[in-house]
């Protein structure tokens, strides 16, 4: 696999089950590149340990006046240079192609993963944490892959040096090869320690980096409370804890140089103490001293991959444990079992008890609206963790093991699901993602607009019996069309080819859910589901939004999550959700008169206010256009 053949065609199937299978998975689905990186880390590192007898042949050659040894001891140096630029150019092209393509199969993965669970993932993992993995978790995931491939190279290495030393020169080559698993497993006692420290450190100073986001994001409200002096103050100690533990992160980390300094310095000094006895005994030559103490002063170089494949280890095995948390998420616990496209039917949630009959506009109302957000992702598949569980990003417990225990606790949590929201009779979960998402599509309260022009914001998947321009009408988008052509003069009027920037900032608010419900209407899935869909529009726009919505998709079933009577008044029928449960259902002007739960939602009436207005047993005596229009007044 070449940096040029990315993306992958596909990522593949991980290995889920922890994070060091997942790593292992990892560097067996790129063998090749790492056969290619053990390849030329050994012309690399055999080049370097070359160098010692070829310096140790020189120095002897002048001892014994050998001018023809001399010069082939200048010839082997010569070419050794050469294997080595070879070796050291390719093993840096091909481990930096391991990084970025194990890198960028992650990558994949999640993005794969996050397009499956939707909105639900970040009711099942914190967004926080899925930003992370996505970033710098995937980065040292690439390290350890990519410090892998040089590790192997470096580890042959060193064996085929020490053999060569104990055969050449047994006295002085058995001390260092002795030496060199003392020398290169010494360090490891100290990383776990290291380890957790940094994982603090990056706890903490993503708290601090949080706090300071929420500040600035609110520093028109802080202002207007004078609270600025209380959030530096936070701010201050925040920031002041990093530092902790950031001294307390880079001690632990001087004391690793140290060791790796201490240890190869007591070796040399005992290699050349050593070594002068037995040159000035007569045992050993000059030349031999020269080669061994070049070849272990040379194999301290290889021997720092020893130290930094365990860094890249502990520091890719948590991460990868994150990964592995976010990767190993599902739909649901049943497989598809439904072949084919999506079955045709009425869509129904058995929690709720709430049915939208199909081909009819059916508007509900909750009191909550954060259960009507959880009701509306439910109707469109993405079921979450269980209501009454603990959110699965609550733990804080960081380091290395921290994983592996929040992955265990999230599996248990995982057994426990609600039943799936049925479209025709069938679950959603036992029906083929794609089929899934063609037939039931969920637009939040907060839809996103991405950077591009209209017409490629339009051009999206679709039935292809709605045309753009029906969607744009029935959302009521001219007073936008008409902005977008006056801010892009040079596409000589057309606003489908003005371009929109990020999320659509340079729209206001009612534009922005508009254009959002227009693109949302040409999709022309078979059941809509619209949470809020006129929250931020005006009550003569909102009124003719949802004679809009009622015309555009007669004969299609469409829900739409609303307390606002305009918007209640165009829909067949009405739901009324009242903790977790429907309590009524029928026309808005009926609910209105005899339902005094669905009369405080909509009129927004206080309960002291709904009982001086509606004495009990009155409540069926109101008239209801007299009560429509009160309420048309109010909105």
């Amino acid at each position: 696999m070449q940096i040029r053949d990315l993306p992958y065609s596909d990522p593949g199937d991980p290995d889920v089950r922890s994070g060091p299978r997942f790593l292992y998975w990892l560097g067996r689905n790129q063998l090749g590149g790492q056969l290619k990186a053990l390849g030329w880390g050994l012309l690399h590192q055999l080049g370097i340990a070359g160098f010692p007898v070829a310096v140790g042949f020189a120095v002897q050659a002048v001892i014994d006046r050998s001018g023809g040894r001399l010069a082939l001891a200048g010839g082997m140096t010569v070419v050794l240079g050469v294997l080595l630029a070879l070796g050291d150019t390719m093993l840096h092209r091909t481990a930096v192609t391991n990084w970025i393509t194990a890198a960028a199969r992650v990558q994949q993965l999640l993005a794969r993963k996050t397009a499956e669970l939707g909105s639900a993932l970040t009711r099942r993992v914190a967004a926080g944490e899925v930003v992370a993995v996505s970033t710098g978790d995937v980065e040292k995931i690439g390290w350890f892959v990519e410090a892998l491939s040089r590790f192997a190279a470096a580890a042959t290495a060193l064996v085929v040096v020490c053999v060569g030393l104990v055969l050449y020169l047994p006295s002085l080559g058995l001390l260092v090869a002795l030496a060199m698993p003392v020398l290169a497993l010494a360090v490891l006692p100290l990383l776990p320690p290291a380890t957790r420290r940094a994982d603090e450190q990056r706890d903490k100073a993503g708290k601090a980096t949080e706090l300071a986001s929420d500040t600035v994001a609110g520093l028109r409200v802080l202002r207007g409370i004078g609270g600025e002096e209380l959030f530096l103050g936070r701010y201050r100690r925040a920031s002041q804890e990093v530092r902790r533990a950031a001294v307390r992160s880079a001690r632990m980390w001087a004391l690793i140089s140290a060791v790796q300094v201490l240890l190869p310095g007591v070796l040399l000094i005992s290699l050349v103490w050593y070594g002068a006895v037995l040159a000035r005994e007569g045992r050993i030559e000059v030349g031999q001293l020269v080669t061994v103490y070049s070849a272990a002063t040379l194999m301290l170089f290889p021997l720092r991959h020893f130290e930094e494949i365990a860094m890249a280890y502990s520091f890719s095995r948590p991460s990868a444990q994150r990964a592995v948390r976010v990767l190993s998420l599902r739909r649901s616990d049943r497989e598809a079992t439904v072949e084919g496209v999506a079955p045709v039917g009425d869509l129904y949630d058995p929690v709720t008890g709430l049915m939208a009959p199909r081909g009819e506009f059916t508007a509900v109302v909750c009191g909550d609206p954060d259960e009507a957000g959880r009701l509306a992702e439910r109707l469109g598949g993405h079921a979450g963790a269980p209501e009454d569980a603990e959110p699965e990003n609550a733990g804080t417990a960081r380091g290395p093991g921290a994983g592996e225990a929040r992955e265990s606790a999230g599996t248990a949590k995982d057994t426990v699901r609600q039943p799936s929201v049925l479209l025709g009779g069938v679950a959603l979960d036992e029906i083929p993602l794609d089929a899934a998402r063609a037939a039931v599509l969920v637009q939040d309260k907060d839809p996103v607009l991405l950077s591009g022009t209209l017409r490629e914001l339009l051009d999206v998947p679709s039935s292809g019996l709605v045309t753009a321009d029906a969607a744009l009408e029935a959302a009521q988008c001219g007073d936008v069309l008409s902005a977008l052509a006056q801010a892009s003069p040079d596409n000589d009027g057309d606003p489908m080819g003005t371009r929109i920037t990020e999320r659509g900032r340079s729209l206001s608010g009612g534009q922005r859910q508009r254009l959002a419900l227009a693109r949302s209407l040409v999709t022309d899935p078979q059941a809509l589901v619209l949470d809020e869909p006129t929250s931020a529009v005006d009550s003569h726009t909102e009124a003719r939004v949802a004679a809009g919505i009622a015309k555009l998709r007669r004969g299609r079933t469409t829900v739409a999550f609303a307390s606002s009577p305009l918007l209640l008044d165009a829909a067949d029928r009405v739901v009324l959700v009242h903790e977790g449960s429907v309590v009524a259902v029928g026309v808005h002007r009926d609910l209105l008169r005899t339902e005094p739960r669905y009369r405080t939602v909509v009129t927004r009436e206080t309960d002291e206010e709904a009982a001086a207005a509606h004495p009990v047993g009155d409540a069926v005596e109101i008239p209801a256009m007299k009560s429509i229009q009160e309420i048309e007044e109010r909105a």
